[in-house]
């Protein structure tokens, strides 16, 4: 009797997952409500037009604010970043949630680390828009994906089958991902602290403050992706799981790094904004070689660990 060919299986496959994880009812109804609350705020941004209006800050600068709509309250510079933002999150983000909740639901491992990092980046987009953008009618809809986001973050993360992640971790790249998160919170760093303490040695403002009161993304990468990121490479360096489940969010994150600035550049130009030629290059250069590094690093990671736990079963099947 001919027996049949069992499937070819990924590396991670060759773990076999003896139980189902459950999915919690309350990881998936807060992503729900961070997703159908980001998709609505985030189409409404796009569709936002810009009319560009002089406005003198209380600083003494006169700059363009964005003058319509959804941002006429915010920088022209910001509020187009703001569309390209937004941009990536219905074109991109958005089906990667659905498409992660869907696999988180039939307990995929795979699919529950790459749903935190969806997630993650709803948190970070809307805490920045919640305390960072001018009021506008979206605030409590901000503040409702900030707290949705937040929480499903947490709950997924709390509720993942760590018994799983423990077996996978000797098949887990270890020098790639904790090299990239180390490199990644020290540019980070630079990047961000540089331009402000030559404004502060000199007594100047911030480049791109405007009108702003404070340097809102400088403020949360400083005190929460840099950290996150240093904490990530000691831990997967000492071989510790929970090095690998802060890792992935923020491989997401980087590795969506190009695609957003490129729109928000885009975005920009097509609003008047003028950018010199390095203002555009340097900043897509770098992002692109940096997020084509998190994607690899990222890939590396998720196809190591198992699949569905049917999947594995069947994989093994003869």
């Amino acid at each position: 009797m001919i027996r049949p060919m069992a499937t070819q299986a990924q590396p991670g496959d060759r773990i076999a997952a003896k139980t189902r994880t459950p999915s919690s009812p309350a990881v998936v109804l807060a992503t729900l409500i961070a997703g159908v609350g980001a998709a609505a705020a985030a189409v409404i941004g796009v569709l936002t037009e810009p009319a560009a209006v002089s406005f003198t800050t209380a600083r003494g600068q006169t700059l363009d604010l964005f003058g319509a709509g959804i941002y006429r309250y915010d920088s022209l510079f910001s509020g187009t970043a703001n569309r390209g933002t937004d941009a990536v999150t219905v074109l991109i983000v958005l089906p990667l949630l659905v498409i992660a909740l869907v696999g988180y639901q039939r307990g995929s491992l795979r699919a529950t680390l790459t749903l935190t990092g969806a997630q993650a980046w709803l948190l970070y987009a809307y805490a920045t828009m919640a305390v960072g953008a001018a009021y506008n009618p979206l605030f409590l809809v901000y503040v409702t994906v900030f707290s949705a986001s937040l929480w499903a973050l947490v709950l997924t993360a709390c509720g993942m089958d760590n018994s799983r992640l423990q077996e996978a971790l000797p098949l887990l790249p270890r020098r790639g991902p904790a090299v990239l998160m180390m490199v990644s919170g020290l540019v980070t760093a630079v990047i961000w602290w540089a331009p402000v303490l030559a404004a502060q040695l000199s007594g100047a403002v911030p480049a791109r403050l405007d009108g702003y009161t404070t340097l809102v993304t400088v403020a949360v990468d400083s005190a929460v992706i840099t950290p996150a990121a240093l904490t990530a490479a000691a831990l997967i360096w000492r071989r510790r799981v929970v090095g690998y489940q802060i890792a992935v969010p923020l491989l997401v994150l980087e590795t969506l790094l190009a695609p957003m600035i490129a729109a928000q550049t885009i975005s920009q130009l097509s609003a008047g904004i003028s950018l010199a030629p390095g203002e555009i290059v340097g900043p897509l250069a770098g992002f692109v070689l940096l997020a084509f590094a998190a994607g690899v690093v990222l890939l590396m990671v998720l196809r190591a660990l198992p699949g569905l736990p049917d999947e594995a079963d069947s994989g093994h099947a003869s």
